[in-house]
């Protein structure tokens, strides 16, 4: 119930930052869209976000290009079937870039296998032709909480 709570105050904070600026605003909605396209597995939605120069590296040192990406998400290789932000920090270090780090509770299938685990991570948006694109990924894999 607490992860709810601050998962909704976290999304109530950023919505009313996202509205005082425009930029933040259109970040924000690719960064859904980018989302929504990865548990889809939806190949045409997944190259419309991801940037040509697409470099994600996984949490578990894994890395893939963005036609590697691709072909494992619209596969069903890998399925993510939960992705829940704990902290969600935007900055915009120079024009036409935008970094994003925080925490994110994820879940994905692959190979048989559940990965359940909260990762802190940095990720580059880039405008390309007027369009918000993901350009990279870096995660780690955080401890567990302890109890």
């Amino acid at each position: 119930m607490k992860t709810l709570l601050a998962s909704l105050a976290l999304l109530f904070v950023v919505q009313a930052f996202a509205a005082e600026d425009p930029q933040l605003a259109a970040v924000l909605a690719a960064d859904k869209a980018r989302v929504a396209a990865m548990q889809s597995g939806d190949r045409s939605k997944l190259g419309a976000v991801f940037s040509d120069e697409l470099r994600y590296a996984h949490s578990n040192g894994i890395v893939d290009t963005k036609t590697s990406f691709i072909d494992i998400l619209s596969a069903g290789k890998t399925k993510y079937v939960g992705y829940d932000y704990e902290e969600q920090d935007f900055t915009f270090p120079a024009p036409g870039i935008a970094l994003m780090t925080g925490r994110a509770h994820v879940k994905a299938e692959s190979e048989g296998k559940t990965m359940d685990a909260v990762l802190s991570f940095l990720a580059v948006w880039r405008e390309e032709k007027g369009q918000w694109r993901f350009l990279a990924w870096q995660s780690c894999k955080l401890p567990p909480a302890a109890k």
